[in-house]
């Protein structure tokens, strides 16, 4: 029973502190930690939640991207959700990738363009007619403001 409860305060202590650094890096634009120290947090909140299911809630920071809106804009709801990507830290992860990939087009060979990951402003940008309508920030993925 002990250990039980550890897995569950060891989930809501890395939520909270996961939740600490979305908001300063996506709201105050005042990143506490590397990215690569966010990715590890991120990781082993992943892979509790993956080994105790039961245990992942709808509102787990794995479950949404980005930060809540700012005030002072019009809020938009995105045409298509604008969803973070998966990490791949090693050659098995990527391999792993690459076989869901085939196993998902039905072919045997596919042909990657891979490029640095750079942070930066998401943003959902609409032209009709080679004309810019809207621009909107990528929010919580769901929603952002324009």
């Amino acid at each position: 029973m002990k250990a039980a409860g550890n897995t569950t305060s060891r989930l809501r202590g890395l939520r909270r502190e996961i939740e600490y650094h979305n908001h300063h890096y996506h709201v105050l634009d005042e990143p506490k930690i590397s990215d690569s120290m966010f990715d590890q947090l991120m990781n082993q909140l992943i892979s509790l939640e993956r080994d105790h299911p039961h245990l992942q809630t709808s509102d787990s920071p794995t479950q949404r991207v980005g930060g809540q809106p700012l005030s002072g804009f019009d809020e938009v709801v995105h045409a298509v959700p604008m969803l973070s990507l998966s990490n791949a830290f090693s050659d098995e992860q990527v391999r792993a990738f690459d076989q869901r990939c085939q196993e998902m087009l039905e072919v045997a060979l596919i042909t990657y363009l891979v490029e640095p990951k750079l942070d930066g402003l998401a943003v959902s940008l609409r032209y009709e007619s080679g004309i810019l309508v809207r621009a909107a920030t990528r929010g919580d993925g769901i929603g952002g403001k324009m």
